[in-house]
């Protein structure tokens, strides 16, 4: 939502969570804890730096993952920041990314010189398709970076297989995916390397924060020397590759705000009872969809436990309502009252960052310059509508439903009514 400053001048935006049904969902995401705890961080002057709270948190993160390191971070874009940097990405390597993704799973690879190579969506699914990432791998392949998107998981075991045939390292962005599991392991333990984001309308939320998780110390040292400086007596630093740059590092400093981590500490206690209220609650709908042929739940990875829960996506089936468009059935579930929508996320190649390509570091360089073939084998070439097609279809498509966290009885049946009244009235016109 938006507020206007106290001048009135230009909105300034507020982004945390906030319930989306009024009446349906009991949820109050931060509360009286969350404030006494940075009420005490104040008084103790923990502000700054590797503080205690601070060193908590990721040994409990670390425990929770089953990883040997963590570090926490300003935000899931610079943890992912940190994940490449860890992987050694840099100028003239390419990149493996989902098309159906957040801007900021793939920017920070592009600020460190690479190059993007975006792909493909499982059909009629969220999730990367583990063929087109084997399809795309060119020997300039670095890594690839894989998207537990709203929560729904990737399938691993392809994934990881492909990383062990060629020797490619796999980034796991679970920013939407806390506290899922994948065949009893913790999503972001799978790969070389996890990231989570901790903004403000996450499950487990810092207000703005982030973390990275690892059981390579090399990645993780790395991590430290790119965002830590000075962290009270210097990094971190777990091997003696960097011990020569104590205390500074590289002098870039991506260390979390104390505070911040103190309100996700709180909020941690919180996330299993949170996953359990919205699993249940998603769980309900997608049964009560069996009954409603034009909308379809979207699997995910067999043997996976959906956590986080970001978002509730479906699949409008428009074969099923014809001459019935998905903005038309959007607009129907709209007027029963249900704050249905599209999502939010366009698809990667339609920005017109990519699209059209963009003069990253100016005088025509960087590695989506479409005038600029420095390091790579020619020039950014763009996108065009159809270069995608698997994503394309799916996104077309998907409509979201309302995700409640704390949901009063009986508030699934009263969003599947909200769906069947809409289909009943569009069938009847």
């Amino acid at each position: 939502m938006a507020h206007r400053d106290i001048q009135g001048n230009a909105p300034v935006f507020v982004q945390t969570a906030t319930s989306v049904m009024e009446g349906l969902d009991q949820w109050q995401q931060v509360g009286e804890a969350e404030a006494r705890m940075a009420y005490d961080m104040t008084l103790r002057n923990e502000l700054s730096g590797g503080t205690p709270v601070v060193r908590e948190f990721e040994q409990t993160w670390r425990e929770r993952t089953c990883t040997e390191y963590a570090i926490t971070v300003t935000n899931g874009t610079s943890a992912l920041y940190s994940a490449f940097f860890g992987l050694k990405v840099g100028p003239g390597d390419e990149v493996i990314c989902p098309d159906y993704t957040w801007i900021c799973t793939i920017s920070p690879a592009l600020l460190l010189g690479a190059r993007p190579v975006f792909a493909e969506s499982l059909p009629g699914s969220v999730v990367i398709d583990p063929a087109d990432i084997r399809r795309r791998i060119t020997s300039r392949t670095r890594a690839i970076v894989v998207v537990h998107l709203w929560g729904w998981l990737c399938d691993m075991d392809a994934i990881m297989e492909i990383s062990r045939e060629t020797g490619i390292p796999v980034v796991e962005d679970c920013s939407h995916a806390h506290g899922a599991m994948y065949k009893g392991r913790p999503a972001g333990s799978i790969g070389h390397v996890g990231c989570w984001s901790m903004q403000g309308s996450k499950p487990a939320s810092a207000g703005e924060g982030g973390i990275l998780a690892t059981n390579d110390p090399e990645i993780f040292d790395r991590a430290c020397l790119i965002g830590q400086v000075n962290r009270i007596k210097g990094m971190d630093l777990v091997t003696t590759n960097y011990q020569h740059l104590q205390p500074l590092g590289t002098g870039m400093k991506f260390r979390a705000h104390p505070l911040g981590i103190g309100i996700a500490a709180v909020q941690l206690e919180k996330l299993d009872a949170l996953n359990e209220r919205r699993a249940g609650y998603v769980k309900e709908v997608e049964a009560g969809l069996a009954e409603i042929s034009c909308l379809t739940p979207i699997p995910t990875a067999e043997g996976s436990e959906r956590g986080g829960y970001y978002g509730l996506p479906t699949l409008f089936q428009p074969d099923d309502l014809p001459g019935v468009s998905r903005d038309a059935f959007l607009k129907a579930l709209n007027a029963q009252g249900l704050p249905a929508s599209d999502g939010g996320y366009e698809l990667l190649h339609r920005l017109p960052i990519f699209g059209d390509g963009f003069d990253l570091f100016g005088h025509d360089r960087g590695p989506i310059c479409p005038t600029d073939s420095t390091g790579f084998d020619g020039p950014w070439q763009g996108y065009e509508e159809g270069d995608f097609p698997v994503s394309e279809a799916t996104h077309a498509n998907l409509v979201f439903l309302p995700m409640l966290s704390d949901p009063v009885p009986g508030a699934a049946g009263k969003i599947l009514d909200a769906v069947n009244e809409a289909v009943r009235r569009l069938r009847a016109e």
